[in-house]
């Protein structure tokens, strides 16, 4: 099958260039549910572009049969980030305009909604009527941030972006963003509260809940109304569970498409889409490993206690025990002395699941995290 090719103005240039995103839409044969998948909001993670690459072949060998609904994939969802760099470096996980975190600025409904008076209103219908009439509720809303975009007075650039960006996912049933680490990092996913069952079926060996909030990004915008609503309901005495869900796949290091992580985003997602009835797969599932469940609330990230150049460090992947070494600084100093060696061990046992690339690290600098 071919699909729908959209290209979507997002910004332009002082020049006269004008950014743009583009979202390859397959549009089944039969009407359904949609899913929204997008790669590389952050500039520098990009092996999400290159599972976006191998679904968009896989799709189009399909026929239009094998999919129901839609599915909309967006690689290079950020291009002012992805374009960013410092010398060789891929930077652009900061806005270079206001310095806020790409990932950290999309539009909440949740705080501007009145949920409780929704509730009551529909306590008694269906839950497809009323997932339907929240969503279009939600679209409402959102259309008239357009107002805002196209006064005198204007916006800023990360409310241009946010705009454009969100305007293509919220009549989503499913969002699965795609990600890596910053630095070196393990392949794993982040869900929501009440919806581990499905977590699995990404085949990732390991799960984390977001308990705790950074902000207002992407999953969390997009989700956090209905987990919202569902308290709501759960608050008057009706239990319920809508068909929504977001995901954030974290698939390696930083500035690196590495084949494993790649293969495994693949797998992932087109399993994921199989197993919610979206997409009939012409080869086998992907085998359904058991997956390490956590929390976000129960990761410890270890800061640098002195600046200096991080010696003899784990290893990405490894198993610790609580009191053993993880890194050495080498600390210099500028007060007459001979340099010295920092040992830093682990407060409790853990697995190391991400490592900072510059080992060149000032005092309160990240290095690594356990889980």
């Amino acid at each position: 099958m071919t699909p729908e090719i959209q290209t979507v103005p997002l910004l332009q240039l002082a020049s006269g260039d004008r950014l743009s995103l583009q979202v390859y839409k397959f549009i089944g044969a039969t009407a359904g549910k949609k899913a929204y998948v997008q790669a590389n909001l952050h500039g520098a993670e990009i092996a999400g572009n290159a599972v976006i690459h191998h679904l968009i072949s896989a799709f189009c060998a399909l026929d239009p049969s094998q999919i129901s609904g839609e599915i909309w994939l967006v690689p290079v969802c950020n291009p002012i980030g992805t374009n960013q760099r410092s010398h060789y470096f891929s930077s652009g996980r900061y806005n270079p305009y206001d310095g806020k975190d790409w990932n950290r600025i999309f539009w909440d409904y949740e705080a501007e909604a009145d949920l409780v008076s929704f509730a009551k209103a529909h306590l008694k219908s269906d839950v497809s009527t009323i997932q339907r009439q929240f969503q279009q509720q939600i679209q409402t809303q959102f259309a008239q941030l357009l107002d805002q975009l196209n006064a005198p007075s204007s916006v800023p650039t990360r409310e241009w972006y946010r705009y454009r960006l969100q305007s293509l996912c919220l009549d989503a049933n499913y969002l699965i963003d795609l990600h890596t680490s910053v630095g070196q990092g393990l392949d794993y996913a982040y869900y929501f509260r009440d919806r581990a069952a499905s977590a699995h079926l990404f085949g990732l060996p390991i799960g984390i809940l977001l308990d705790t909030y950074d902000g207002d990004a992407f999953d969390e915008a997009f989700i956090k109304p209905w987990l919202a609503l569902e308290a709501c309901f759960a608050e008057l005495g009706r239990e319920l569970r809508f068909d929504i869900a977001a995901w954030t796949l974290e698939l390696g290091t930083a500035m690196q498409s590495q084949p494993r992580s790649v293969e495994q985003g693949l797998l992932g997602v087109k399993n994921y889409l199989a197993g919610q009835g979206m997409l009939s797969l012409p080869e086998a599932r992907l085998p359904l490993k058991p997956m390490k469940l956590t929390t976000r609330s129960a990761l410890t990230r270890y800061y640098a206690p002195v600046g200096g150049m991080v010696q003899s460090s784990v290893a990405l992947g490894s198993e610790v025990e609580a009191g053993q070494l993880l890194y050495q600084i080498l600390s210099f100093n500028k007060e007459g002395q001979l340099p010295r060696m920092v040992e830093v061990k682990a407060e409790q046992a853990g697995l190391v699941f991400d490592l900072s690339i510059n080992q060149a690290v000032n005092q309160g600098e990240y290095v690594l995290g356990l889980l």
